[in-house]
């Protein structure tokens, strides 16, 4: 779970920088990166950061720092990290929608990674060299909802594991050379579940005799919660393992191993700090307001997703002595679903949190929000400025990592 900054680091913030403001750890995101890159491997490993978690410039860097690479979803993505000086040879590019300056990524070294028939044509004609680098559907994926299911027949990511004769054909006629070989299923905590997966994706490797790099996606679970259930990257690792073990014994082939955590490596490393800002009732419900909501946050809303919150009172008291009670936290936007308690995987149905007993002007937390908060929630709407990001270093000192967004630069 997310470590909870002190409530005089939480005063201090919120009276600085303003509300809502995202708060970064640092030395959380280092130790996060640190398990990551201790993976288990037998013939070496490259850990990619999905950069769609958290992409601003400032994470970048530090990953960038610890030796991590770089998974974009987008030539946008790819182009982001270049800006935040991210070498392009440790971009590899893995999008649904093929970027207007591909060409140009390719020649200055970003590796592309082919996601469909279409897209291996297209790279055919741009490579500069033959090698290339193939995403396959392996047909089972994995996840705790729908919406971060990436394999399998309904998913529409990746190569269909039934055409890669098809695949093949082109890779012969064009004269390209499959190195490096991909494969995603969704978010997961079985091991047997990622042992499965790698041994489909390395029976498929067979096919390609060229290929010296796997690459098995990201999708490592973390527990936001008290009760949820996280991934244990050793136990999957070691499950992993084996299977290139295994597969280097039967082939001969020692295959370099690459993952690409996003979710693992920040959520838990970030909270969003929001401002109470009136408190109602109805004859059933207790609300909180915020000055936050689907703006910073939409997991609620999208995947019915929980989060810690904890009230901090604006002037200081002893929690010994401060009140609970049962409170559904509701965000700014002009949206009934703009909640952030809502029923674990059903983000249509709020339910009441047990909360310390709130005020109008307390400020207020949401942990777990250093993953796929800012990056992906509905900026804007109702022409609410972008929120701040800070980080707090790890000699506690607060670095700003982007300014509030104003409303001139909403409509210029």
């Amino acid at each position: 779970m997310s470590i909870l900054p002190s409530a005089e680091q939480v005063r201090s913030i919120a009276n600085e920088y303003g509300t809502p403001t995202f708060v970064y750890d640092e030395q959380a995101l280092e130790n996060r990166a640190r398990e990551a890159l201790a993976f288990p491997h037998a013939f070496g490993l490259t850990v990619r950061y999905a950069m769609k978690a958290n992409p601003n410039g400032v994470i970048l860097q530090l990953f960038d720092k610890l030796g991590l690479h770089i998974d974009a979803s987008s030539g946008f993505e790819a182009e982001r990290a270049l800006i935040a000086g991210i070498d392009a040879s440790k971009i590899q590019l893995t999008a649904q929608e093929l970027p207007g300056n591909l060409r140009k990524l390719v020649r200055n070294g970003v590796l592309f990674n082919a996601c469909s028939l279409h897209q291996l044509e297209v790279i055919a004609k741009l490579s500069p060299t033959s090698a290339i680098s193939i995403r396959v559907n392996p047909g089972q994926g994995s996840g705790a909802h729908a919406k971060v299911n990436v394999g399998g027949s309904m998913s529409s990511f990746g190569i269909w594991h039934k055409h890669l004769s098809k695949a093949k054909k082109i890779i012969l006629e064009k004269k390209l050379r499959v190195e490096r070989f991909h494969s995603h299923i969704g978010s997961g905590t079985d091991p047997h579940v990622w042992q499965q997966v790698a041994r489909i994706t390395l029976n498929l490797v067979k096919h390609f005799p060229d290929v010296h790099t796997v690459n098995l996606g990201g999708g490592f679970k973390v527990a936001r919660i008290v009760g949820e259930q996280q991934t244990d990257l050793q136990s999957c690792g070691r499950a992993i393992k084996q299977e290139i073990d295994r597969f280097y014994r039967e082939t001969g082939r020692r295959l370099h191993l690459e993952i690409e955590p996003g979710t693992f490596l920040t959520a838990n490393t970030g909270w969003i700090l929001a401002r109470i800002i009136d408190v109602v009732e109805t004859d059933t419900q207790s609300f909180i307001k915020i000055d936050s909501g689907m703006t910073e946050n939409t997991r609620p809303a999208l995947y019915g997703s929980q989060h810690p919150i904890v009230v901090i009172p604006i002037i200081p008291i002893d929690d010994t002595s401060r009140k609970k009670k049962k409170y559904l936290v509701v965000g700014h936007c002009c949206e009934n679903g703009d909640r952030w308690t809502v029923k674990k995987g059903d983000g249509d149905t709020g339910e009441p949190r047990q909360l310390h007993e709130a005020g109008i002007g307390d400020l207020l937390l949401c942990g777990g929000t250093g993953a796929y908060c800012s990056s992906m929630s509905t900026k804007n709407y109702n022409s609410f400025p972008e929120a701040a990001e800070v980080m707090i270093k790890k000699d506690g000192v607060v670095q700003l990592m982007r300014r509030r967004q104003t409303l001139k630069q909403i409509v210029q």
